[in-house]
């Protein structure tokens, strides 16, 4: 139990944290139709997060988070100079400012010698996840001593206090989230900025991205971005049910993810495991392919079902 307590549970905690933190907000990028919106923050922030590193030698700082928001509301502002300057297509000109500022970022990483604190490209793709231990903890009693609490690792710390802020701003914002999501125009009618409210929601993005970006990597937080989001949205036309959906496909793609990972090839015959952050996207994706076919509303089988049914009559 110690051995668990100690390595896994951490680990669990963590990428749970950060799927959850992703996955809400994931909501409000999918029905605005800018999925692809996480994968850029996910990308831009980079730079943000290699400075913030230069500036307090540190990983998972509070400067790091900083960085990325700065960084995220410069990529914005970039992508929107770009199509208004230059008469780009939208989707065009994100492609052109996240995959720059992404290289951009990994040049800093290979020429600053971050590599030799954990902080290099291959962590930047596929995070550290595993790495998280709390060699504090004994039995399960552990789990309700606060002095014992303390010692957790201050990556998970850190998504604990990003999830509350996420949560707080969902629940501040959620009219207008919602109508400015919906509708755009009635929004402006009636008072709330579409833009304000944009932007307030891209910050909120990065700042989940970096809290989740050195412990899963980018891989995982484009996955938990868009993927229980995009299944939530199959299984319910109700925003405040689809919030709750997608809050519970995170945190289950994170425990299931881990649990796969670390101890499904072992079950297989298999000295080895596999990425803990890779195994939760892909758990995390065969969620959305479930819900593409099942879902009793938007389900492929269903809606066939249905037809059948109705050919019938």
């Amino acid at each position: 139990m110690d051995i668990f307590l100690q390595f896994d549970l951490p680990s669990i905690l963590l990428g749970s944290l950060a799927a959850l933190a992703c996955g809400l907000l994931g909501n409000f990028l999918v029905l605005r139709k800018q999925a692809l919106m996480g994968d850029a923050i996910s990308h831009v922030v980079l730079p943000g997060i290699v400075l913030g590193f230069l500036f307090s030698h540190e990983t998972g700082s509070w400067p790091m988070m900083i960085g990325a928001g700065a960084a995220a509301i410069f990529a914005v502002l970039l992508i929107e100079l770009i199509r208004r300057v230059g008469n780009v297509e939208p989707g065009a000109a994100m492609g052109v400012v996240f995959t720059t500022m992404f290289a951009a970022g990994v040049v800093v990483l290979e020429q600053s010698g971050t590599a030799g604190v954990h902080l290099d490209v291959e962590h930047a793709l596929y995070g550290n996840l595993e790495s998280a231990i709390w060699l504090d903890a004994y039995t399960l009693s552990d789990l309700w001593n606060l002095e014992v609490l303390a010692t957790l690792p201050e990556s998970i710390k850190q998504l604990f206090v990003v999830n509350l802020l996420v949560i707080a701003f969902i629940m501040l914002f959620f009219k207008e989230l919602k109508i400015s999501s919906f509708d755009p125009l009635l929004s402006a009618s009636l008072g709330f900025s579409p833009k304000w409210l944009g932007l307030s929601l891209i910050v909120m993005v990065a700042i989940a991205a970096v809290a989740a970006f050195s412990a899963v990597g980018s891989i995982l937080v484009i996955a938990m971005f868009i993927c229980p989001a995009a299944t939530a949205r199959l299984l319910t036309d109700n925003l405040k049910v689809q919030l709750f959906i997608s809050g519970i496909a995170s945190l289950s793609a994170g425990l299931f993810g881990y649990l796969l990972a670390a101890f499904g090839p072992g079950l297989l015959g298999y000295e080895i495991s596999v990425s803990a952050a890779g195994m939760i996207a892909v758990v995390a994706g065969l969620q959305q392919v479930l819900a593409m076919l099942f879902a009793p509303q938007y389900g492929v089988v269903m809606r066939r079902r249905r037809q059948k049914v109705h050919a019938n009559i």
